[in-house]
């Protein structure tokens, strides 16, 4: 990824931390086809006040600048488009590896045994606390291929919302918790079915580790690859389009979207 948002109000502004570079390289990316001007306008806003609201650290030698954080904003802003920031609000910390890290700690098996653990992951968000994110990794999202570790650990912290980490984000009226609890659960037993037998399809089979993996993997396949989740499981992106108040599928269908013109 070559860059990405700007400088464009005085000191002081939310906006006084955005990198203008940052902010052309992300709209420019496949993940931010077919949004209009208002919608542009809206993200950078959002992207802006993430940056307000957020302290962003580096660890394992990564020196994060300007660039990194507007480039985790944007992407981070766009679940939230048509929901608002204080969706993300409750935590503080973002904290930037050069590269994949290490995760200790302790899990608990179904039937009740406690393991320690040793992982290398690309991204985790923790329950009440920091998101830690591989700047690699976030530099190889946004490519339209059904990748974005910002959407990924984003949406577990919209899962959060509601206290448990289970798939079920806190919904607003537009979606039926009755709805959603079908569309996915049935959805999320065939996906196990058939990464038990190797045959996922387009969908990473990541998301057969868990409910709440399942809603973050497929959150970010809404967003970077709607095709192969509309595909794959209509019902669920129908429940998606109604949470996120956004249809990327329609947006591409979009005759008046100028993406050389951010």
């Amino acid at each position: 990824m070559a860059g990405l948002l700007g400088r464009l109000l005085g000191a002081g502004s939310p906006e006084a931390d955005l990198d203008e570079t940052a902010w052309r390289d992300a709209i420019t990316l496949p993940v931010f086809e077919g949004l209009d001007a208002e919608e542009r306008r809206r993200l950078r806003d959002l992207a802006a006040a993430i940056l307000a609201d957020k302290q962003f650290s580096g660890a394992g030698g990564a020196d994060v600048d300007a660039y990194m954080r507007t480039a985790i904003a944007t992407f981070a802003a766009l679940p939230v488009l048509n929901l608002g920031a204080e969706r993300y609000r409750g935590w503080r910390e973002i904290i930037i590896y050069p590269g994949e890290f290490i995760h200790e700690g302790q899990e608990t098996d179904a039937a009740g045994v406690v393991h320690h653990v040793r992982h290398v992951r690309s991204g985790e968000a923790m329950h009440g606390g920091p998101m830690v994110l591989s700047w690699d990794d976030v530099a190889a999202s946004g490519g339209g291929q059904g990748y974005n570790v910002v959407i990924h650990e984003f949406a577990h912290k919209l899962d959060m919302g509601n206290g448990a980490v289970d798939g079920l984000p806190p919904l607003h009226a537009g979606v039926n918790p009755t709805d959603w609890s079908a569309a996915f659960t049935s959805a999320y037993d065939d996906f196990r079915r058939r990464a038990e037998r190797g045959s996922e399809g387009d969908i990473d089979p990541y998301a057969a580790q868990s409910p709440a993996e399942f809603f973050a993997v497929l959150s970010e396949y809404f967003f970077e690859w709607p095709e192969a989740l509309h595909a794959a499981y209509p019902a669920v992106y129908e429940q998606m389009r109604r949470f996120y108040r956004q249809d990327p599928l329609k947006r591409l269908e979009n005759p008046d979207r100028d993406p050389a013109n951010p």
